[in-house]
């Protein structure tokens, strides 16, 4: 079976610091097309940075950055009250890192998608998605897109400022019924269950919806589902919805070029 639609499915990595943690990153990477790599705000460093992208490079998986706020001891997941310049110095600290340790590897950050709490402000297109937005423009190639939640009013300010965008879906997590995530402390906002989250991924790849909790549908086209890595169950998570995708006829592969 064939639909003819292409969808990439990324992953975020470079995060953990264990042993099996690290283990499940590096598997991921044969079951998607991209990653979002921590580059030192919320986890991750010059050495994990390094390694992360050799792996990918061996895997074939394009490269992406995953700036956040600068907060490791909370993983990112908390807003910040930070000046518009001391959040845009970081997220160019932050990028800049992982620009030069890609270009020593042979390759280039291909796109750029905040973390966490940064992850949900800048989807409101006011002043985090215009600092990551300069951020972007001033670190890394011309026409590098933004990864941004579908539907989200950064996705209209990038288009009407002329900026590449791919809009996300999640397979792993729970939609409020206005296109939201809903908050990790809420039971049931993270889907463990392989089969779930396959189901999930399906509906956004093909036609763009995802069953909400109160049996209502949300629309939301996308151009990427992400699996996060540290997900309970990300490998059999992302196995699940590799082998979904394909019995729906969804090819998984990155994003055209120029995006």
């Amino acid at each position: 079976m064939t639909t003819g639609r292409r969808i990439d499915l990324n992953a975020d990595v470079g995060e953990a610091t264990d042993r099996e943690g690290i283990a499940v990153e590096r598997a991921l990477l044969a079951l998607v097309s991209s990653v979002n790599v921590a580059c030192g705000g919320h986890a991750g460093d010059a050495t994990s940075m390094r390694e992360t992208v050799t792996a990918a490079l061996a895997h074939g998986v394009r490269v992406g950055a995953h700036p956040s706020y600068p907060d490791r001891a909370g993983f990112g997941r908390q807003p910040m009250t930070l000046a518009d310049d001391e959040l845009e110095a970081t997220l160019r600290e932050q990028i800049d890192a992982l620009v030069g340790i890609a270009r020593a590897g042979g390759t280039t950050v291909r796109s750029v998608k905040a973390h966490g709490a940064l992850y949900g402000e800048v989807g409101r297109g006011e002043s985090a998605y215009a600092a990551l937005q300069r951020a972007v423009r001033d670190c890394c190639a011309p026409g590098t897109p933004l990864v941004l939640p579908a539907g989200s009013l950064a996705v209209t300010a990038a288009r009407r400022a002329g900026v590449p965008v791919l809009q996300e879906g999640f397979c792993d997590r729970a939609y409020r019924p206005d296109g939201g995530l809903v908050d990790r402390s809420v039971a049931g906002a993270v889907l463990g269950d392989p089969d779930q989250a396959a189901r999930q991924a399906v509906g956004l790849a093909l036609d763009g919806t995802v069953g909400l909790g109160d049996g209502s549908v949300l629309t939301r086209p996308v151009d990427t589902l992400c699996i996060h890595g540290d997900t309970p169950g990300a490998l059999a998570v992302a196995q699940a919805v590799r082998a979904a995708l394909a019995e729906a006829g969804v090819a998984v592969g990155p994003p055209p070029a120029g995006l």
